[in-house]
């Protein structure tokens, strides 16, 4: 161990550590150019640069030094080279894999030069430099292509030889560690570690390693699926000094996720978060001070051991923090209690008080015919599905096995595990790696993240093969089983079982010291039953050894294949697994820890038939000697398939009513509600009683579920249906006996609108029905509703909260708009903002202001019940809207100072740095057919294939792209079921032509014209005018060799010669959804009437894509050869855009109506705008065509007054009218 490795240990059990802040944080603020990040020995590289942080080591040293300083000087004791991307795979974007080793090297000479100086200066202080291995741009445990989960475009090997050339490199430069550090994907950390321990072996050296992973979000798991807990015990074999969490987070955030490692971790314990979660415009606001308070905290806990900054985190904020926890205990450490912890997605920790771990052995393809058969065939889908239901079946490892005689093994096995990490509800529990062929296993271990077992090695090969494995089986991060065989042969009797054993313990844990608790046994299961007399005692033989193993060999555990023991039976299903009950009832009593088992068919020692149970006894105990004769003799009369039926899917309906009607509910299903409504109905004094007590008790247990988030939205819509179904089946009799007393209680009575001018309901319909599932009185004025219509009503109607809705920017300013006349005509109650342009700081800055009542903004479905329950509650309410108010005063300071310091050039200087291009070369394509061409009812089934799916599952709060969302972990099963209705209904809307689409195109010439707008001409001759559009160009200051971008740059100025062109389109899928929807909510039935809006807007979407990818080919023909696949369309690969105004890169609504004059959109195909220029049908899409390939999609971000007021002037409107159109693109107040 090296003098600072002393050191370090030393210091730690003292004190809590510092480790720096961000490096790129701090490069960033430096705003290097491309020339500055190639210096003079880089000038003429193939390829930019700027970006690659690691080659500022070598290009700007002095930088790098004083960043390290700053940080030292700020108190840290450790920091980080500069070497984040410092490996081949990183740095082949860059074309500079040969500098790897140069890069590290010097970049831990920089960070050792000045951590020197400070401890020369300060000898009582010594400073540390940890050599950083980022994990690279690859994951080894995730397809980067979601069409092929199994593929990969790293392994384990390459990781594993990219890693080693960096180790080396920072340990030649003086590093005093290594940290593997924001660990997304652990098998990229078990790469990077098995490197580590390889060149330490090697090079007989041995630094202290540090591990430090990353929780991407609120899920609590890392990117590639893993929880805090199954982290750690992937990685705990390494021994490390340090285990920790950085980046993605906040303090805040990630607090629990620290806490949650100190409670199991041996090691000491890191965490160098952000500063806070990155804002709207993603810089990190989180201040000093204040990140400064949670680490304090977190410290007085006794969580820490080293703490630092992560993105955002400068050396203030280190300052702060060392200052915050200078003197504070460091953590202590966990004892280790020598537990076997393994690992999937989720931890397996097996302690003394674990019942017995079942090993699925089911995808064993010499145990199973049928998985071996759809192996052999390819069938991997199918395969996957054997593994699936091993888990669902109670598996809590699965054993994988592909030794097959006509199989390439290694290849089936590499396959089978890199599909099975792609699937959550597999990959959450450990892997049993199964072969007798050395070379297979390994290759298995290359493709877990998790910790998992190796099945198996032995002495069978001598002592140097045995070690030589377990080292490598160490190193990889896995458990091991152990046979009970030797170099002469298979233990068979409980001595040589026990002998055999302990000598391979002794070997494990004297000479590779390898932990105890993760040796598992397997003392040799053989058949019983067989008519030879010498295997009568095998079942006693291993029921003993058993015993004396635990008993002798500490913390080892015993494993075994328990099907090996009936094997004389097979072909009697139910025998043997009556054989294996007994077994096993015997075994577990003896100490053993898990066994491989067919966990779907395992039967129950107590409910076994006491004839049966009874001479199957006398077999494993070998009690009679002529049990086997006697088992005979009975069993036939047991004989089956042995199979269990899965259980009849009506079985709830043999329920009590009450109970039926709940389950009806939280599944959705309205097959029988409307009789069973009537069974409750003669059960209950009154029909009012079945909706107050079994209806309303269903919907608590959903509202419960659904605020767990144990369902989701589409099952929640489902359970509405249901709800409603059976109070429009009660209300009849309701009205029969109306008086008084028959009077609903609810938790409240909300009234819910779209604004004036805005079409859009989807989401306030999922949050009206969230609602009634918890108990609130929905009143849906629906769309279009002006602000004296809602507040009248709200008045008649006495309601207890308004909520609003809106989808396109105008409807801010309407809902602006409301607050003011809310606090004109006196009222109190609270108001609720809600839809897809709205934002919890435009809320605070814009529409808060305006009312003294409570204002809220809520974000989605999921918070609205918590929202709406707090503004009912005469208990929490007052604090509640205290604390809303308090935080929006906050939201409103900081929108100011950061107003404030947010540089934005003025109009003339963003027009100097338009858009460069050369128009003198540029040839514009002329369209193959000018002017304007209408489609009506254009076929629907040619759409299909063109819809983009994943804005469908975020219309239902399903957040997931399309397609890895089927297969999510925690949305997967869901998101599938809800596919499956919206496939289901989308061929009835193509089937039926439930819908009609109509497009209405134009190619015109057109030329730009002073500096942002756009003239469309009557000809090619261009002599008249026929239109003038305006465009908006970006104000805020850009990096060096960025434009600020208008649409008007991509079209030729008139004065350069070049005759261009422009496209105009409106598109609609949404005639004749009328009747649907009505038809829908006529039955009660919200979950397909949102499922016909939703699959329209989508059918709407791709019909915009299918028009633009016809333009480029036929009608303007600028691109005839294009071949892009669906994936490409929907990641915006074509040459041209298709702005659309109202987005980002032409917030002005308004400019919508010049595209309706110019086509007659609806003359030609019916389509019409509100005043708020929304479009109807709403499942529709409009905006314009560019074609030139240096024309992109940008949003235009915050303006000037002094742009404001020049479009003012092209669009001859007043001031304060342009204002109130861009209102959300202002960077001041309007109406200041």
């Amino acid at each position: 161990m090296t003098t600072a490795s002393h050191q370090i240990r030393s210091l730690l059990e003292q004190k809590i550590l510092i480790l720096d802040g961000g490096m790129g944080t701090m490069l960033q603020s430096y705003k290097l150019s491309e020339a500055d990040f190639r210096g003079e020995r880089f000038a003429n590289h193939p390829c930019d640069v700027k970006g690659n942080n690691d080659l500022l080591s070598l290009t700007q040293p002095q930088i790098i030094r004083d960043i390290h300083r700053a940080y030292f000087e700020a108190g840290a004791d450790i920091v980080e080279t500069n070497t984040f991307n410092g490996t081949s795979i990183a740095m082949a974007d860059y074309q500079m894999e040969d500098l790897v080793y140069e890069l590290n090297k010097v970049s831990a000479q920089l960070a050792r030069e000045v951590a020197d100086e400070f401890t020369a200066s300060n000898p009582d202080k010594p400073r540390f430099v940890t050599g950083v291995l980022g994990p690279t741009n690859r994951t080894a445990s995730i397809s980067p292509d979601v069409n092929n989960p199994g593929f990969r475009n790293v392994n384990f090997d390459q990781l594993v030889e990219a890693y080693l050339e960096a180790i080396r490199g920072l340990i030649d430069g003086g590093s005093d560690l290594l940290l593997v550090e924001t660990v997304f994907d652990t098998l990229n950390a078990k790469a990077a570690v098995f490197a580590i321990e390889q060149y330490f072996e090697q090079h007989d050296v041995h630094l202290p390693v540090m591990i430090s992973g990353t929780i991407t979000d609120a899920s609590g798991r890392t990117l590639s699926g893993q929880t805090a807990e199954a982290f750690w015990n992937s990685l705990s074999h390494v021994q490390p000094l340090s285990i920790g969490l950085n980046c993605a987070l906040g303090a805040e955030q990630l607090r629990q996720y620290v806490e949650e490692l100190s409670n199991i971790s041996t090691s000491y314990v890191s965490a160098h978060p952000n500063a806070g979660l990155p804002n709207e415009f993603g810089e990190y606001d989180e201040s000093p001070e204040a990140m400064a308070i949670h680490i304090k905290e977190w410290a007085e806990a006794g969580f820490l051991n080293i703490i630092g900054g992560c993105c955002g985190t400068t050396p203030a904020h280190i300052k702060a923090i060392a200052e915050a926890v200078e003197g504070v205990k460091p953590r202590q450490r966990i004892e280790n209690k020598h537990y076997c912890r393994l690992s999937g997605l989720e931890p397996l920790t097996i302690t003394p008080d674990s019942l017995f771990v079942n090993i699925g052995e089911r995808t064993n393809v010499t145990g199973s015919l049928r998985f071996a058969k759809l192996i052999k065939e390819g069938d991997y889908d199918t395969a996957l599905e054997v593994a699936r239901q091993q888990v669902e079946n109670g598996a809590q490892i699965i054993d994988i096995n592909m030794d097959e005689g006509m199989l390439d093994s290694q290849d089936a096995m590499v396959t089978f595990l890199n599909l099975v990490a792609a699937e959550p509800d597999i990959s959450r529990v450990p892997i049993m790696i199964d072969s007798p062929k050395w070379e297979i296993i390994e290759a298995g271990l290359k493709c877990i993240q998790g910790k998992g077992i190796v099945n198996s090695i032995s002495l069978k090969e001598g002592e140097e093969k045995f070690i030589e494995q377990a080292k490598l089986v160490r190193r990889y991060g896995a458990a091991v089983i152990v046979m009970a065989f030797d170099e002469d042969g298979q233990a068979d009797t409980r001595e040589r079982k026990r002998e055999i054993c302990t000598r391979s313990y002794e070997i494990l844990t004297e000479k590779v010291h390898f932990p105890a608790e993760d040796i598992i046994f397997d003392p040799n299961i053989f058949a019983v039953a067989t008519g030879i007399d010498e295997h009568n005692n095998y079942a006693v033989d291993f029921i003993e050894a058993t015993r004396d193993i635990k008993q002798s060999l500490p913390h080892a555990m015993i494993s075994g294949g328990v099907s090996n023991v009936s094997f004389s039976f097979r072909g009697n299903n139910p025998v043997r697994e009556a054989i294996h009950a007994v077994f096993l009832y015997h075994t577990i009593k003896a100490g053993m820890d898990m066994g491989i088992v067919n966990a779907g068919q395992l039967a129950i020692y107590d409910d076994l038939p006491e004839e049966l149970r009874e001479r199957v006894e006398d077999v494993i105990l070998n009690r009679r000697n002529d049990a086997t004769d006697r088992l005979l003799e009975i069993a036939d009369k047991y004989k089956g398939d042995g199979s269990v039926e899965k259980k009849e899917d009506l079985e709830w309906r043999s329920l009590p009513v009450v109970k039926r009607l709940e389950y009806a509910l939280v599944k959705g299903i309205a097959d029988f509600v409307e009789e069973d409504t009537e069974l409750a109905r003669h059960e209950y004094a009154k029909p009012l009683e079945v909706i107050e007590g079994p209806l309303m008790d269903g919907m608590n247990v959903v509202g419960d579920l659904f605020g767990e988030g144990k369902m989701f939205l589409p099952q929640v819509v489902k359970s509405a249906r249901v709800m409603k179904k059976a109070v429009a089946y009660l209300m009849p009799f309701i009205e029969l006996e109306k008086d008084d007393s028959t009077v609903s209680s609810s938790n409240g009575k909300i009234l819910m609108a779209t604004v004036k001018g805005d079409v859009h309901d989807i989401g306030k319909n999922i949050v009206g029905v969230v609602l009634q599932c918890n108990n609130f009185e929905i009143i849906d004025l629906g769309v279009m509703v002006p602000a004296a219509t809602i507040l009248e009503t709200a008045r008649k109607e006495n309601v207890d909260i308004i909520g609003l809705s809106g989808l396109i920017t105008p409807s801010l300013e309407e809902m602006a708009h409301m607050a003011k006349e809310m606090e004109r005509l006196g009222f109190d109650i609270p108001l609720m903002i809600g839809g897809a342009t709205t934002s919890l700081i435009h809320t605070a800055v814009k529409i808060d202001p305006n009312y003294h009542g409570p204002v809220i903004y809520v974000k989605d479905a999921s918070r609205a019940v918590g929202v709406a329950q707090n503004l009912v509650s005469k208990i929490t309410r007052e604090d509640f809207v205290d604390k809303i108010k308090t935080d929006y005063q906050t939201k409103r300071d900081q929108h100011k100072g950061r107003k404030s310091t947010r540089r934005l050039l003025t109009l003339k200087q963003a027009r100097a740095n338009k858009t460069k291009i050369d128009w003198p070369a540029y040839q514009a394509v002329k369209p193959a057919q000018t002017g304007i061409q209408v489609f009506d009812d254009y076929p629907l089934q040619e759409l299909v294939d063109r819809i983009d799916w994943t804005p469908f599952f975020q219309s239902w709060e399903l957040a997931g792209r399309y397609p890895r969302i089927l297969t999510d972990e925690i949305v997967g099963e869901h998101a599938t079921h809800l596919f499956e209705d919206a496939k289901k209904m989308l061929k009835q809307i193509v089937d039926e032509k439930w819908l009609t689409a109509r497009a209405v195109i134009g190619l015109f010439p057109a030329n730009s014209v002073g500096d942002d707008d756009i003239e469309i001409y009557t000809d090619d001759s261009r002599q008249q005018v026929l239109m003038k559009l305006h465009s908006l160009r970006q104000q805020a200051e850009k990096p060096p060799g960025r434009p600020n971008a208008a649409l008007a740059d991509f079209l030729a100025p008139k004065d350069s010669g070049v005759e261009d062109y422009i496209g105009a389109f409106a598109v609609t899928a949404g005639i004749g959804i009328d009747e649907h929807i009505e038809r829908f909510e006529a039955d009660h039935d919200d979950y397909h009437s949102i499922m016909v809006k939703a699959l329209a807007d989508r059918l709407a979407e791709a019909f915009a894509e299918r028009m633009h990818e016809r333009v480029r080919k036929e009608f303007w023909g600028y691109k005839k050869d294009e071949q892009l696949a669906n994936e490409d369309l929907i990641d915006e690969k074509y040459q041209g855009i298709r702005p659309a105004p109202g987005y980002p890169a032409c917030p002005d609504h308004t400019e919508k109506g010049l595209l309706w004059d110019l086509l007659d959109v609806e003359k030609r195909i019916g389509m019409t705008l509100t005043e708020s220029f929304a479009m109807l049908p709403t499942a529709a899409v409009s905006g314009f065509y560019f074609a030139h390939p240096e024309s992109r999609y940008f949003g235009l971000g915050k303006i000037s007054e002094d742009q404001v007021k020049d479009y003012a002037k092209r669009k001859n409107w007043t001031l304060d009218y342009a204002e109130r159109w861009l209102a959300p693109a202002l960077s001041y107040d309007g109406d200041d």
